[in-house]
């Protein structure tokens, strides 16, 4: 059985495909299934570090921008997914997968075009409330469109109905496997204090970064701060009791378990995280001018159930900001009841839910091409 699988831009497109292709491997090699497997992704450096380091072969093709609004850079980065679609025919006459497994993001449509016109079956997963037009585009050519709860039905279609299945957002996280103590050993921070994790993302995020910047006098009186800047933000600040970083490429579940409180904006594979791992939120989400609602949304569901703090990017000031922060570590009942809440949303097999059904999708595409042979 061989897979192929597709998704990048962000980690959010590329992160949760690990963890699938972990649950794949387990059962293919409980149904004594050889399983071999590939990456078609773009041509981002730090993406394809990700994808090799996972074990994967990476293919990488030309990609475009999808957008729903007017841009001098429309045309250019159309005629990218145009050639990204010849490259992908390519590749995947070339791989012959059994099936295509797509995580989204702008890459993902020239694959998922070229495996519906070589006929292998495309199985798209989508992490959002609010869909994104690649996945929009995607769908069209699915046999299997895996949503992570029901409501983002309602985004698509009546005619596609049928064939979406409900799978919540796979994660990396491996709560029962994480250990707290390796967190504070690996950044040198004290276990005896609370700990405030800020991630920004793959990309980081400037505003976010500038808050807890200006607010580290009041933050350090009484937390620690372990800070995901993104690489593009980076900068050096010493500070007892703070810690800043790049990017956290591994060892995330054992810094989510140290942590006290988490700040982040609201990507779906994000959310994911923290609810595998039960730590409380504050979430800052991208507002409309920035991105399609997809991260306000999320983050309105997280706040509905009690999972989280939702501030919103466009208001909040230093002053409301360090309150929030003080009164969720400050209060143990408080944060006591996100958790509980964070329990009520999580899907615990969601990475196993996508597993199989890739794999029913790659063994009758198999069986197929046995009876055509």
């Amino acid at each position: 059985m061989k897979v192929c699988f597709t998704g990048g831009g962000t980690g959010g497109h590329v992160f949760p495909g690990f963890a699938v292709d972990a649950q794949l491997k387990l059962i293919a090699a409980e149904a004594n299934e050889p399983y071999e497997r590939l990456w078609i992704g773009s041509r981002s450096p730090m993406e394809r570090r990700w994808i090799e380091r996972a074990g994967f072969r990476h293919r990488a093709i030309c990609s475009g921008k999808l957008r729903r609004y007017a841009s001098l850079r429309t045309i250019p980065d159309l005629f990218s997914v145009v050639i990204g679609c010849v490259q992908a025919w390519w590749i995947l006459r070339e791989e012959r997968p059994h099936v295509l497994f797509s995580k989204g993001g702008f890459v993902s449509v020239p694959p998922v075009i070229a495996a519906y016109l070589l006929n292998i079956p495309v199985i798209t997963h989508e992490s959002d409330a609010l869909p994104g037009l690649a996945t929009k585009i995607n769908s069209r050519f699915a046999q299997t469109i895996c949503i992570p709860f029901l409501a983002v039905a309602e985004h698509f279609p009546l005619r596609m109905q049928d064939r979406f299945l409900v799978t919540g957002v796979p994660t990396r996280m491996h709560r029962e496997l994480a250990m707290r103590e390796r967190a504070f050993n690996r950044f040198d921070l004290p276990s005896d204090r609370p700990l405030i994790v800020v991630l920004g993302g793959s990309q980081g995020a400037l505003q976010i970064n500038t808050l807890v910047w200006d607010s580290l006098n009041e933050l350090l009186e009484i937390c620690s701060v372990l800070h995901q800047t993104g690489e593009r933000t980076f900068k050096e600040i010493v500070r007892e009791g703070y810690r800043a970083t790049p990017f956290i490429e591994s060892g995330l579940d054992d810094v989510l378990d140290a942590a006290t409180v988490v700040i982040s904006r609201s990507g779906a594979t994000a959310l994911a995280d923290f609810l595998e791992m039960e730590v409380p939120m504050i979430l800052i989400p991208l507002g409309l001018h920035a991105s399609r609602g997809d991260q306000v949304e999320n983050a309105k569901r997280m706040q509905a159930a009690g999972a989280a703090v939702v501030l919103d990017q466009d208001s909040v000031t230093k002053d409301s900001f360090v309150s929030v922060v003080k009164n969720l570590v400050l209060h143990d009942s408080r944060r006591r009841e996100m958790v509980e809440a964070a329990r009520a949303l999580r899907f615990d097999s969601s990475a196993l839910s996508l597993a199989q059904a890739t794999m029913r999708l790659a063994l009758e595409s198999k069986k197929g091409d046995k009876a055509d042979g």
